[in-house]
This record gives structure tokens, C-alpha cells and sequence, in this order.
């Protein structure tokens, strides 16, 4: 009797142990990454788990997550981050679909790409982009579960037409009286696809009366201050830091950028959640 029971009990102890082993192995994606876009690309594993990813312009080390040949569901997951053992030579980019491109300028040691408000209820592959040749060291491939929800005050309502950087839209500093360090904005939009020469959108934030990008997004500007939208994106999202807070409530935002119709922009503030309560 006493044998069994221990047979019981560490069986259960073994299974508790993998199923918690199982959860962390899913939020790690790194394994995922074993092809490219580029033929002429090639990459590599060092003897300490490191991708050593040879790349060419615009070309892709694709990590495919699929499971039984099937698009998977990561509506739970708030983001997915590459870590990189040295920092970026050059311009990189995270892309998941039209939708879903997150750039990032050189010497960086992680890209976030934010799943904020696009659809990812049938996500395939992950694409890591250079936009010249380099190598690039990739340490680790994760996702990060969303474990918070968001109240959203709306500040500006409108129909904001960029065009070719003609137009743009002012929000008070009143209004952001209420904001604090880690709260979102979020502009809802559409691409303006009705020039058949235009090939890429853009959105530029700046304080109000300077020419001072936003903190929260530095990471995704060019080289004039410009953070890129995917084609068929929707919304865009900026994390605000303690200075974007200070500086917002000072003078205010001023919003423009290239090819992008502006309907709203709203305040998003976290509410964590216990996980038990949610449905």
C-alpha cells in the first residue's frame, strides 16, 4: 500500500513539474525560428543556443508556429520580444502580418512587437528583418501573456486626412491631466491606399509647438521621426514614459505623418485583473 502511494505521489509530482515546464516552453518560441524568406540568407546555432542569423536587405529569419499545419490563436499573449546577445548593427524590423510591423533603429538589445488592438487569432509565422546585410545574434524568441485590461478615455474624435503630410491634428494639455507614466495612446485609423505610387505609412508625434518625438516609440522612429503602419493595420499604440506624462500635460500633441486617415485618439489606462475573474 505504501508502495503505491509513492508511486501515486510521484507521479503526480512529475506531472505537476511538466505541465509547469510545458507553460514556459510555450511562451518560448525560439525553437520556432529554422528557415529564412532569402535563399541567399543562411543562419546558424552557436554551442550556447545563440541564432547567428546572416541576413540580407529585407530578407527574414521566419520562425513558423503553426500547429498541425493550422494557424495558432495568441489573443492571450499582449507581445512577442526578441532578445539579442549583442546589440543591432543596423535597422531591424518584427513583423507578424500586414498588420503587425514593429521597427526598431540599431544598437538595440530587444524588439517588442505589441499586438495592440490588430488581430492575431491566426498567426503563422513570425518574421525578424534587417534592412541591410549584417549578422545578427539572437539570444531568445518569447511571448508575454496579457495579464491586464484597459479603460479608455477618448481625447480627440475627427477625420483626419495626412495625405502628404498636409494635414494634422492638436490635443490639449488638458487632457492629458489625468495620465500617468505606462497608460497607452491610441490612434484608430486606416491607410489611405488611394495613390497606387504610395508604398508606406507613416505616423509622427511630437509635442505640441516642438519638434521633440515622443519617449515611448523612440525605439520605432527613422531617422526623421517617423514610426511605420502596416498596410492593413488599424490602430497604432504608444507606451507613454514619465516624460511623454510631463511633457503632454505641459504643451500638448501634435499628430501628423503620411497616408493615414485619423478617426479617434484615446487614453488607454491599465487595470490589472486577478486571473481567476477573468472569463
Amino acid at each position: 500500500m505504501k508502495k503505491h502511494f509513492f508511486l501515486l505521489s510521484l507521479t503526480m509530482f512529475l506531472l505537476s513539474c511538466g505541465e509547469s515546464g510545458s507553460s514556459e516552453d510555450d511562451l518560448d518560441i525560439t525553437s520556432k525560428f529554422n528557415s529564412t524568406w532569402n535563399i541567399y540568407e543562411h543562419f546558424e546555432q552557436s554551442d550556447d543556443d545563440i541564432i547567428i542569423y546572416k541576413a540580407q536587405p529585407w530578407g527574414g529569419l521566419v520562425g513558423t508556429v503553426t500547429q498541425h499545419n493550422m494557424p495558432v490563436n495568441w489573443s492571450r499573449y499582449e507581445s512577442v520580444t526578441f532578445e539579442f546577445a549583442e546589440p543591432t548593427p543596423i535597422s531591424t524590423q518584427v513583423m507578424l502580418s500586414e498588420k503587425l510591423k514593429t521597427q526598431a533603429k540599431p544598437g538595440v538589445m530587444s524588439i517588442t512587437c505589441y499586438f495592440d488592438g490588430q488581430d492575431v487569432s491566426a498567426v503563422e509565422e513570425v518574421v525578424l528583418q534587417a534592412s541591410d546585410t549584417c549578422t545578427l545574434a539572437v539570444k531568445r524568441v518569447y511571448l508575454t501573456l496579457n495579464d491586464a485590461k484597459w479603460e479608455s478615455k477618448n481625447l480627440w474624435t475627427g477625420n483626419c486626412s495626412f495625405g502628404p503630410w498636409e494635414n494634422g491634428f492638436v490635443i490639449g494639455p488638458e487632457l492629458f491631466s489625468s495620465a500617468k507614466e505606462g497608460d497607452k495612446l491610441e490612434f484608430c485609423y486606416h491607410t489611405d491606399q488611394s495613390d497606387p505610387e504610395v508604398s508606406y505609412w507613416l505616423f509622427k508625434t511630437t509635442y505640441n509647438k516642438t519638434d521633440s518625438t515622443l519617449q515611448g516609440n523612440d525605439n520605432e522612429l527613422n531617422q526623421w521621426g517617423c514610426a511605420y503602419v502596416g498596410k492593413e493595420s488599424s490602430i497604432y499604440r504608444i507606451i507613454l514614459t514619465a516624460r511623454d506624462v510631463a511633457e503632454l500635460k505641459k504643451v500638448g500633441l501634435f499628430v501628423n505623418g503620411y497616408y493615414n486617415v485619423v478617426t479617434q485618439c484615446n487614453l488607454l489606462s491599465k487595470q490589472y485583473v486577478i486571473a481567476s475573474d477573468e472569463k
